[in-house]
């Protein structure tokens, strides 16, 4: 019997498959925050500043989009199908199912972070990451609380005909408030304390740090922190709401 890790890279491979064949999934996970990028971009070219906001603003977008809103949608659609409980009466370990879903949404983040990060040197003259270590820090800190948030808000949404609006009413919201296409120091006191209790905002200051303004790990060690509570919150919240079969009789 092959080992777990084993299994677990055939399943993965399955699951890039299925990803690339499914057209609606690859334009929400790659275009969508691509298509933001240069809109937002081609309205405030010529102004290095705001350029220097949207770029890092919109990697954080794409891990929050590649994790949270990914996972949301796919959990409650695999468990309220049945393909959960099905996966569950399979050879095939738990763990090494949950593993491939887990690292075919790290590898969606992390292609989406290294598209925009390109994308904004090409185009938008951001420049190279001033920190690599940082950003890889950053980006695999977002990806583990986002992907648990994620998980954990699946347990949420009662059926898949609701996931789309249940996750936009999180997604859409969080992006405004966390920075993504202005300097949240720029925003109304209460909108800018809102986005500063959320994982996004500290995400995107870590990220700027490594793309822009050269901010240590030292510097932005407090964002870790906030991002670790909220990571350490959702995957407890993920694992006890757990489920493997449908809700509905």
């Amino acid at each position: 019997m092959p080992s777990t890790a084993v299994l677990a890279w055939h399943q993965y491979r399955l699951e890039r498959r299925m990803f690339w064949r499914n057209p609606s999934a690859a334009f929400f996970n790659f275009v969508l925050p691509l298509l933001f990028l240069f809109l937002i971009g081609a309205i405030v070219s010529g102004d290095q500043d705001q350029l220097d906001v949207i770029v890092p603003g919109i990697a954080g977008m794409s891990v929050l989009s590649t994790t949270f809103s990914a996972l949301a949608m796919n959990l409650t659609f695999l468990r309220e199908q049945g393909v959960l409980k099905r996966m569950r009466g399979t050879p095939l370990p738990s763990g090494a199912y949950l593993s491939a879903l887990a690292a075919n949404a790290v590898t969606n983040a992390a292609i989406q972070v290294v598209i925009v990060v390109v994308a904004g040197r090409v185009f938008f003259g951001t420049g190279w990451p001033e920190d690599y270590l940082e950003l890889v820090v950053f980006v695999a800190a977002g990806v583990a609380c986002l992907a648990a948030l994620g998980v954990a808000y699946s347990h949420l949404i009662p059926n898949f005909d609701s996931a789309p609006a249940f996750v936009n009413v999180v997604f859409l919201p969080v992006i405004f408030v966390s920075g993504v296409f202005f300097d949240a120091e720029n925003a109304p006191a209460f909108l800018r304390d809102i986005g500063r209790a959320l994982p996004l905002t500290h995400v995107i200051d870590g990220l700027s740090g490594a793309l822009v303004t050269g901010a240590s790990l030292a510097d932005n060690a407090g964002s870790l922190g906030v991002i670790a509570l909220w990571g350490i919150g959702g995957a407890v919240l993920a694992v006890r709401g757990f489920s493997w079969e449908a809700r509905r009789g």
